[in-house]
């Protein structure tokens, strides 16, 4: 899988442009703030649909602007699609596949797969638990719809319960159908919990050996699920639970209070890890969220470095590119120095200045 070309018009701070990708190693350079990581951005958002910054539609069109256009052209198996989306500041977004608009964001998902690895990524296992979820939700959605129509089904029905609970402090009667959301909730919420526990247990089979290798065989991780409720306890814990959510006007049992932990040998490097572990265990995520994607689609995704490496000590760069091997790879960096020293293959390179691109090879 590979992006052939990229089309943005008033696109955060791109008027317009142009750009035509190597299906290998493609270096973005330039000092910082010149609208390196917009690229990246756009071409995240037009295989997901959402800003990994979690911006909304009106902060990513051109600020003097009320739209913006991002047109990517991608190849899978020799076959090429075009993916048209029209970002507006007051509506919801239009997406159209070879010309033809679609409706759902699912129609959209699984075209085109995108890891995106940034410095954030590195503070996933220190930060807080939205983070982790975070991370594990892009990338099921990208895999699997059925866990996309749920996660969207169950979001809609906490924010309603969550409304239903602040109505019920002037509204004592409504507190009866409490329970007609709650049986919606442990309906979606219980294929939530359950496609999490299998998407931690198939990272556990690749992330071991990777860590194993990147730590210098010092460390062995395992990733431990930690859901805020088993799914045989949910129904009867939001039943026991509903004086307190009331009180508090927030469901307070569900998969949206679910977090993930690192051990290494049985020590939570969240709590305990040093910042190395920390940013070695994140790294080790990345690189196995690569070969699941693999595994899962028969197909390589496109991969998304942000600033990175400047972040990375040398032999964890090292690690990292060489790791890429066949995927098509574009990098942001300030300066080519890092690729130099590394002597390592790179096929095409853009400079960067003030939202103006050039290729220079």
């Amino acid at each position: 899988m590979i992006i052939k070309r990229l089309e943005l018009a008033d696109y955060r701070n791109y008027e317009y442009l142009t750009m035509e990708f190597d299906k290998g190693t493609n270096i973005l350079y330039g000092d910082n703030a010149q609208g390196k990581t917009n690229i990246l951005e756009a071409i995240y958002v037009a295989a997901t649909t959402k800003s990994h910054k979690s911006s909304k539609d009106k902060e990513i069109v051109n600020f003097n602007k009320e739209e913006a256009h991002i047109r990517t052209y991608v190849e899978r198996d020799g076959i090429e699609s075009r993916v048209d989306m029209h970002l507006r500041k007051s509506k919801t977004k239009g997406i159209a596949i070879d010309g033809n608009k679609i409706k759902k964001a699912a129609d959209l998902l699984g075209l085109c797969n995108v890891v995106f690895f940034s410095p954030e990524d590195l503070s996933i296992i220190k930060n807080g638990p939205a983070e982790r979820r975070k991370f594990v939700d892009m990338e099921l959605c990208q895999l699997d719809n059925f866990y996309l129509y749920n996660l969207n089904h169950y979001n809609k029905i906490v924010n309603q319960r969550n409304k239903l609970l602040k109505d019920i402090s002037f509204q004592p009667e409504l507190r009866e159908t409490l329970n007609i959301w709650d049986s919606q909730l442990v309906s979606f919420g219980s294929k939530i919990i359950e496609r999490r526990e299998l998407f931690i247990k198939q990272l556990n089979e690749i992330i071991f050996d990777i860590h194993k290798k990147l730590s210098g065989g010092k460390e062995e991780i395992m990733i431990d699920y930690e859901p805020d409720v088993k799914i045989e306890d949910f129904e009867r814990e939001l039943f026991h639970n509903q004086d307190r959510d009331i009180k508090l006007k927030q469901t307070t049992v569900g998969p949206h209070r679910d977090d993930f932990s690192f051990l290494n040998k049985g020590i939570d490097i969240r709590k305990y890890g040093s910042q190395g572990q920390q940013r070695t265990a994140a790294l080790s995520l990345k690189l196995s969220e690569i070969e699941l994607v693999k595994k899962i689609t028969k197909d390589t995704p496109i991969l998304l470095l942000d600033d990175v490496l400047s972040e990375l000590d040398s032999n964890r760069q090292n690690y990292l590119l060489n790791s890429i091997g066949d995927i098509q790879t574009i990098i942001t960096c300030t300066g080519l120095e890092e690729f130099v020293n590394n002597r390592f293959e790179v096929n095409k390179i853009f400079k960067v200045v003030n939202g103006v691109v050039t290729s220079e090879n």
